[in-house]
């Protein structure tokens, strides 16, 4: 969690110093798409600063009322800040740049915007560059859509989403401050604030699909699930893995179930061994997973229990 913490105080601190920066411009000059942009700048300040406490308050240990401890937090935290990029973020970006369009004025001194969005650009593109670098080490060999698909750890994607919007916001508004000033039209300056909005809207739209995977709980990549499943045949005793199921609590707290059919004849005493032994080869292997549950149960017994459970089951 050492690099997603990294990621997220440089976007903190650029994101602090820009929307200052842009307030101040949008006060100048009266540009809509600048004022987006410092509103844009505050959102995601606001976002980095709830993703912090969302790591902090993952990191308490678990209690008599939350046994499984507190990890999924930084799950719901990072779906609030999806929340807050679409409401304050695109909500307030679309209502300037409809307003403007209803009430258009000419900017005063369009030469401050563009000093402060070619420092923006700079700030951001390099924030970027400090998510992009961490989110690529973690992908390993998949593809980045894949990467974003299969991540537990949605601070380093989120961020990188953020910074992503950011850039791009910042291109439409230097667009949309350009053609207002060559034209002396100041529409273009309200369509920009408004395709700003769009860009957080879709953005957060990305943000919150990822978000609620987490939330309702996915399972343990498949490269991890196949990995458990042959450390738990190689142990003798064991006729079939009969169920092997999977959670992520956290981007390293993993819940595992798993349903064992012994050999029939079996000591109790070396059932226990067995599944002693089980368990310390997995969480050697893969020290991310921090609760093991194993059941001793037969593969017949363990279908008649699904079939009774699920009628319509083959």
């Amino acid at each position: 969690m050492h690099g997603s913490r990294k990621v997220i105080y440089a976007a903190l601190a650029g994101n602090g110093l820009i929307a200052i920066t842009k307030f101040i411009a949008a006060a100048i000059t009266g540009s809509s798409a600048m004022f987006s942009e410092a509103i844009h700048s505050v959102v995601d300040t606001g976002n980095q600063g709830l993703m912090l406490y969302g790591m902090k308050r993952a990191r308490k240990p678990a209690d008599a009322r939350h046994p499984f401890g507190y990890s999924m937090e930084l799950y719901f935290w990072t779906f609030v800040v999806a929340i807050l990029i679409f409401s304050l973020g695109a909500g307030l970006s679309i209502y300037e740049g409809v307003s403007k369009l209803s009430h258009p004025e000419q900017m005063q001194k369009p030469i401050v915007n563009y000093f402060v969005l070619g420092f923006a650009i700079m700030f951001e593109g390099a924030a970027w560059w400090v998510a992009f670098h961490e989110f690529r080490k973690t992908k390993g060999g998949l593809s980045y859509f894949k990467a974003v698909q299969r991540s537990k750890d949605p601070t380093v994607f989120t961020v990188l989403f953020e910074d992503s919007a950011a850039m791009l916001g910042l291109m439409a508004a230097f667009v949309g401050i350009g053609l207002a000033q060559i034209t002396g039209n100041p529409i273009f300056d309200a369509i920009a604030s408004i395709i700003i909005g769009v860009i957080l809207a879709c953005t957060a739209a990305v943000l919150s699909y990822e978000s609620k995977g987490l939330l309702i709980g996915e399972a343990a990549r498949p490269k991890v699930i196949g990995s458990i499943r042959r450390l738990a045949n190689s142990h003798e005793g064991i006729i079939s893995i009969n169920e092997l199921l999977t959670m992520h609590f956290g981007p390293q707290d993993i819940l595992l179930c798993l349903s064992v059919d012994f050999v029939d004849g079996i000591s109790a005493s070396e059932v226990e061994a067995t599944i002693s032994d089980m368990e310390a080869d997995i969480k050697s292997a893969h020290p991310e997973i921090t609760r093991v549950f194993i059941e001793a149960q037969s593969w017949r017994g363990h279908d008649d229990n699904l079939r009774a459970k699920y009628p319509a089951r083959p």
